[in-house]
């Protein structure tokens, strides 16, 4: 996903650059300094992370939403008192759509993780509000865990413990970070409900047939889930 982004960012460079190029030996007039143009440094961005991010697609989309918005205002297609009525409502929808085509997608990842959720022992929870944690599983059996973090942070180190079986961490993050630091040798797979936030896997890993699977069910709320 990475190459595809660069790939995307470089055609939007050398596009400007020849429109620029274009204009100053006078083969066209393009003008770059429409009405509105300022709108296009949140649309292409977000268009780019919503091919390239897919864990973070409902915040992306929403951003291409409001960027397109604002550029049919200046452009006078449509009239900012009627804008700003409609960005609400279509934020709502956006967000909607997207959860209910996560979870038809997910369906997979949701079976998976249905019998390891019941291995949690809900008395070992981690929660930061407001503050941080940092909890170190060295030598523990890893089973599962529910990871929260409301205005704060979560350092949850697996590097050292014992995973024997597959496990699930359902980790929410809301005006927070968490970090999930897991061992090479196992497989991460992940799941995420984002909004102006995101789940990012940074492992690198070196599993084998056979390697436990941990599965992350993330839901960052600006906020973030990071697994490395």
């Amino acid at each position: 996903m990475k190459n595809i982004s660069s790939i995307i960012w470089g055609l939007v460079l050398v596009a400007v650059g020849v429109i620029l190029g274009g204009n100053a030996l006078g083969w066209f007039n393009i003008d770059v300094f429409f009405d509105g143009w300022w709108t296009l440094f949140i649309i292409i961005p977000c268009a780019i992370g919503f091919v390239t991010k897919p864990g973070e697609r409902i915040g992306h989309l929403i951003g291409l939403a409001v960027g397109v918005f604002l550029l049919l205002g200046c452009l006078d297609v449509l009239s900012f008192e009627i804008l700003w009525k409609l960005v609400f409502p279509a934020i709502i929808i956006l967000v909607g759509l997207c959860i209910i085509f996560k979870n038809i997608f997910a369906t997979k990842f949701n079976e998976a993780t249905k019998k390891l959720n019941e291995k949690i022992n809900k008395d070992d929870e981690v929660g930061a509000v407001f503050g941080g944690q940092n909890v170190d599983m060295a030598g523990e059996e890893f089973k599962g865990r529910n990871i929260s973090a409301v205005f704060g942070g979560v350092k949850f180190d697996l590097r050292k413990a014992k995973i024997k079986d597959d496990a699930v961490i359902n980790a929410s993050a809301i005006f927070g970070g968490i970090d999930i630091l897991v061992p090479d040798d196992v497989v991460v797979v992940t799941k995420s409900n984002s909004l102006f936030g995101g789940v990012s896997n940074k492992k690198k890993s070196e599993a084998k047939d056979g390697s436990p699977t941990i599965y992350v069910n993330g839901m960052a709320i600006f906020g973030g889930v990071e697994i490395k």
